[in-house]
């Protein structure tokens, strides 16, 4: 989101990274074509916002900002003092973005979460295969034209596999649902179904060593940082699955619960849709249809939520031409003018 902003206004937009753990995803060289390639464009400031000058110092760019992004557990930023509420006091219009595995509201509020963790309890994961300052146009008067491919579009996809073709000649290999620069980091089969686990850092994989039972991985030398877990990677994916089929999917859910672990199942599309933060976060909604018998269709939510308008769907889709009338006569044709247009069959 962030080097999308930065890329599509370049002239006028800067931005501070804060520093943390996970920019230290490299294994040679003072910086992986990884991190250069998800981070370009960016300006970064380290900053301790646990102390009360960090924290200053972040208010102090917030005033004069135009997008805060942070994707924190929620409700840790307003531990630390730089929530909405305090960052919109001193900034009026600034647009705070807060991205969060599974939102600020509902019963999984509080839980960590990656991208794969969400994809396998959305249901995806179960239907893939493995393997700064205002708009331009409020500033000159003047709209631009957009253009966009798929073709464009996927190969932006490539951006840190991408790089290191362009700078190294490596050659991307399938990973399936594990993560080239992390481990442990896929899914694995239990008694019963499959748990998608991710270990981020050296933190992290403490954790999963405990839930595990396995604590002597903390002193394997093969073990002892992302870079050598990576490089032992069917090792370290071995034990775990060793440890992780004894038990049941809901048994390992029970023993992760509140481990701070980023964790999930992968569940089926019906389970996708029982899962408690659907309701909770009003990811489904029903439309008047009156052609069918119940009256109404089920929809896919809105997943962006604005804070002063969380957003809805509001009619169904509509026939071809319903509203052609109702489109001209606001731009002031009349009666008489729209029905010349259908004798014409312009309409």
């Amino acid at each position: 989101m962030a080097q999308m902003l930065l890329k599509l206004n370049r002239e006028e937009a800067e931005q501070w990274t804060v520093g943390g753990e996970a920019g230290k995803w490299k294994t040679e060289g003072p910086m992986s074509f990884y991190f250069n390639a998800v981070n370009r464009n960016k300006r970064s400031i380290t900053l301790d916002l646990k102390k009360p000058e960090g924290r200053q110092v972040l208010l102090e760019l917030a005033k004069t900002s135009d997008v805060l992004i942070e994707n924190f557990v929620p409700g840790k930023a307003d531990e630390l003092g730089i929530g909405y509420d305090v960052v919109s006091g001193i900034n009026q219009a600034i647009i705070y973005a807060s991205i969060s595995g599974y939102g600020p509201s509902g019963p999984y509020e509080r839980r960590a979460g990656y991208d794969a963790i969400a994809a396998a309890e959305a249901g995806l994961m179960h239907i893939t295969g493995g393997p700064g300052q205002p708009p331009a146009r409020a500033q000159t008067g003047k709209g631009q034209k957009l253009d966009a491919s798929l073709f464009e579009t996927q190969i932006s996809l490539l951006i840190n596999i991408g790089a290191n073709w362009l700078n190294m000649g490596l050659e991307g290999k399938r990973f399936g649902n594990a993560h080239p620069s992390l481990a442990p980091y896929d899914t694995f089969q239990t008694k019963d179904g499959y748990l998608a686990v991710g270990a981020n850092n050296d933190r992290q994989f403490k954790i999963l060593a405990e839930r595990l039972g396995k604590p002597e991985l903390l002193d394997d030398s093969r073990f002892k940082t992302n870079a050598a877990r990576v490089q032992h990677r069917k090792a370290i994916d071995t034990v775990v699955a060793d440890v992780i089929k004894e038990k049941t999917l809901d048994e390992w859910m029970k023993a992760l619960e509140g481990s701070g672990l980023a964790h999930g199942p992968v569940n089926t599309i019906e389970r996708a849709f029982a899962h408690p933060q659907i309701q909770a976060r009003n990811m489904v909604e029903s439309i008047p249809v009156e052609e069918v018998a119940s009256g109404s269709v089920k929809m896919i939510g809105v997943p962006v939520k604005f804070s002063s308008n969380p957003g809805q769907i509001r009619t169904r889709a509509p026939y071809l031409g319903e509203h052609t009338d109702e489109v001209l006569k606001e731009i002031g044709y009349s009666e008489g003018d729209i029905d010349a247009l259908r004798e014409k069959a312009v309409v």
